[in-house]
């Protein structure tokens, strides 16, 4: 009896003991399958990657034609708007350009007005010739009768018939001379004579190459990379500075190519940056992918085919689009570090685009306006130099 009395008291402990580890095994086993559960459901349906960095557009402005740089009127992280003047060239061999291609467009519209002139010149000689053709024909006509009665002398009728023959080259010739000068003036105006449509176009380049002196900017942005000096002899096309519009950014997301199995088009994305320690949380969506790995485009691409070969896992940039919205919110730079989540619970979407984009990529209606300016400009330089052809 003894022996049972004190076998009791252990054997309670050693119960509660295996309940104690039965209660954590559970816990352990609930944990494990509420973590398989979240792994199916939420994590493998994501796809992270930390190998992201904010892109953007890099707007170069370069000198549109050469000349020596008088004015710079931005610097380095300044804000400027669409259409302002950054740099200013000397105008003055442009604006005597200018002068010359003036000068040039008035002396067309006046010679076009003198071929006009010359024209009807011409037309009013031939009604000129006939007119002395038909007297010299009369006057034959009245002679050759009286030469059959010896009432004349052959001479004189031989002298009328040379009158008719040469009053008919003369009519022969203002003709051709009329359709000669018609030609240059026919069907049109003067102000839409060939010619001067030729001088306008000469007039307007000049008149453009004068304002281009000074460069502005195409989009609205921040100056980066300004390289451009006073008093430096600039060519055109030449790098003066650059504009990012830091408004319309983008997460080139460098994604395994193991991972791109469920990516598509359309997807939604979260973006953190570096920047913001992760406490801001930007939106968007996935825009495209590339069309090649990064080593593919490579200045120094690959030679996998000669030497020894090691298999690299390749990296494939995937475009995600950032929602304007966030962008106001907390601006981003060009550059910058970022991790890139992908939902990719839908898969119904493409893995590549399927249709041309219709829509620019960029577009400014800055320098539409020197087109319509030079023309009304030409247009003056035309009516001034008219005069009486104006009503025409």
């Amino acid at each position: 009896m003894n022996a049972t009395i004190e076998t009791a008291p252990e054997a309670a402990p050693a119960a509660k003991r295996r309940r104690i580890l039965l209660l954590i095994a559970l816990i352990f086993i609930v944990l494990g399958a509420l973590w398989a559960l979240f792994f199916v459901l939420v994590l493998a349906k994501r796809e992270r990657t930390d190998d992201a960095y904010v892109n953007g557009n890099k707007v170069v402005i370069s000198a549109q034609v050469s000349g020596t740089v008088i004015a710079v009127l931005t610097d380095d992280t300044q804000l400027v708007k669409a259409g302002q003047v950054l740099v200013r060239l000397d105008p003055i061999d442009a604006e005597t350009g200018l002068a010359r291609s003036a000068s040039s467009l008035g002396q067309t519209v006046r010679q076009v007005r003198q071929e006009r002139a010359t024209a009807e010149q011409y037309d009013s000689m031939i009604t000129t010739r006939k007119l002395e053709l038909g007297r010299a024909a009369a006057d034959l006509a009245k002679r050759e009768p009286l030469l059959a009665d010896s009432a004349i002398a052959p001479e004189e009728v031989r002298h009328a018939r040379e009158s008719v023959a040469l009053a008919r080259a003369a009519l022969l010739q203002a003709q051709r001379q009329s359709v000669a000068s018609h030609a240059l003036v026919d069907g049109t105006h003067v102000e839409d004579n060939p010619a001067v449509l030729q001088a306008k176009a000469a007039y307007r380049d000049a008149w453009i190459a004068a304002r281009r002196n000074a460069v502005i900017a195409p989009v609205t942005g921040y100056v980066a990379e300004r390289s451009v000096q006073l008093g430096q002899h600039v060519q055109a096309g030449q790098a003066l500075m650059t504009v990012i519009p830091l408004n319309s950014l983008w997460v080139d997301a460098n994604f395994k190519e193991v991972q791109l199995r469920h990516l598509r088009i359309g997807q939604p994305a979260e973006v953190k940056s570096d920047l913001y320690g992760g406490s801001f949380l930007y939106h968007g969506h996935v825009k495209g992918m590339a069309a090649g790995t990064g080593a593919a485009f490579a200045l120094l691409p690959a030679q996998n085919a000669s030497g020894n070969w090691i298999k690299v896992v390749q990296r494939v940039p995937v475009r995600i689009e950032i929602d304007d919205a966030d962008l106001a919110k907390s601006p981003l730079r060009v550059g910058l570090s970022a991790t890139v989540t992908v939902d990719t619970t839908s898969r119904s979407g493409p893995v590549l685009a399927l249709e041309a984009a219709d829509r620019p990529v960029g577009d400014t209606q800055v320098y539409a306006q020197d087109l319509e300016k030079a023309n009304a400009e030409a247009d003056a330089v035309v009516r001034q130099n008219l005069g009486s052809d104006a009503a025409h």
